[in-house]
């Protein structure tokens, strides 16, 4: 985790200095004996709320996926839910919309939050591992994923939330760092400091695979049973 942070810091640092440096070869600098970047007196720690948050990743280019998205995907819901869901990218509809999990897997993560939890999906957070969409509705690259994980662990941060449903392998990964298939990690309880994740499929999966649907079902009775 300490290594993901570093890596978007180092990143963004790089983004910084690029853009001081092209300010001053606009003023007709050719070269400079003093150093135009102090690293000491600028302050690279994330936003402290979802707003200013959101505002700072609908800005973001640290990675290839700011060049061929349409908008970006920040999450929506209940800022301070008990509950988050987090998947592992925009698709074509979320791209278009900057909202995630619209379209059918939007529309079955809804009837499972509202018909097995319970709750609205207002009730919820949804979000994803990266916040912008993998031309082609591809998996995020590792280069991809650990830039853009701090804005999750902020958002987490944040929100605050007691448990966190991961959907799909790719999510379960990055969040947890564990490489288990997702078939057998499914339903299981993984515990962090400050909340526990239960890994279940994607809504995708389960649109591609219907007959998975009751195993899906069986870890969201189990999510219920941890919800108190």
């Amino acid at each position: 985790m300490i290594i993901c942070y570093n890596f978007f810091m180092k990143n963004l640092k790089n983004a910084l200095l690029l853009k001081q440096l092209y300010q001053l070869k606009q003023l007709g600098y050719q070269y400079t004996d003093i150093t135009p970047f102090k690293e000491d007196d600028l302050d690279l720690s994330l936003p402290g709320t979802l707003v200013s948050l959101q505002k700072q990743a609908n800005q973001c280019h640290l990675c290839e996926l700011s060049k061929t998205r349409q908008k970006v995907v920040f999450g929506e819901g209940n800022p301070h839910a008990d509950i988050m869901f987090v998947g592992e990218a925009p698709g074509a509809a979320e791209d278009s919309t900057g909202k995630p999990f619209v379209g059918r897997s939007g529309e079955l993560l809804t009837k499972m939050i509202e018909n097995v939890l319970y709750l609205s999906r207002n009730d919820v957070y949804i979000a994803n591992i990266v916040k912008c969409r993998p031309p082609g509705n591809r998996e995020p690259t590792p280069s991809e994923a650990y830039t853009c994980k701090p804005y999750l662990l902020k958002q987490i941060k944040l929100i605050k939330p007691k448990i966190i449903v991961t959907l799909g392998s790719t999510a379960y990964f990055y969040l947890t760092g564990d490489e288990t298939p997702i078939g057998k990690a499914r339903g299981s309880v993984f515990n962090k400091e400050h909340y526990i994740v239960v890994p279940t499929y994607h809504p995708s999966y389960l649109l591609r695979n219907p007959s998975a649907k009751k195993e899906a079902f069986q870890d969201l009775l189990k999510i219920k049973s941890l919800m108190g």
